[in-house]
């Protein structure tokens, strides 16, 4: 008796976990130092036109990797920030491109728990693969916000783009 159930038990086991495969996924994650670079180059365009501004920059899956504020900027420019690049993970497209996409439901969007779909964030591409996000707020203007974050973009543009 003891024989079959260890053979039954095995065999539930099997059938939960599905086969084995030996296949690993493999991904590119945006490494700590990348992420504070960009950080750092987005508030540094921002100082350059006098705009004190906060700035995220997030892992794939929207989890902040960086958050920096200059002086004057406030805990909720850093929570919109934080919004901006979440938007963008959520549709891997600039959240700017995302509100005008989907100008229909940019209401429920916003309901969504730390989305905020409004311009200033920006995909963090490498080599084809969605790394990140850096999320910008506190310029008068979101196409202002959306200059520094590119600025912090283009900072590592060429480390990004011959990512291996």
């Amino acid at each position: 008796m003891k024989y079959i159930t260890g053979s039954l038990l095995a065999g539930l086991v099997t059938i939960v976990s599905g086969p084995v495969s030996a296949e690993l996924v493999t991904t590119k994650l945006l490494s700590l130092d990348m992420a504070r670079d960009i950080a750092a180059g987005a508030i540094e365009a921002c100082r350059k036109d006098g705009y004190q501004v906060s700035v995220v920059v997030t892992n794939r899956s929207g989890e902040p990797l960086v958050v920096m504020r200059d002086v004057y900027s406030n805990r909720y420019f850093t929570q919109l920030a934080h919004g901006k690049a979440n938007a963008v993970i959520l549709g891997n497209i600039s959240s700017a491109e995302l509100r005008r996409n989907r100008a229909d439901m940019v209401n429920e969007l916003n309901l969504l728990d730390g989305v905020m779909v409004l311009a200033g964030g920006l995909p963090l591409q490498a080599a084809g693969s969605l790394v990140g996000a850096v999320g910008v707020s506190g310029a008068p203007g979101g196409e202002l916000d959306e200059a520094c974050a590119r600025a912090g973009v283009e900072a590592v543009q060429e480390d990004l783009e011959f990512a291996d």
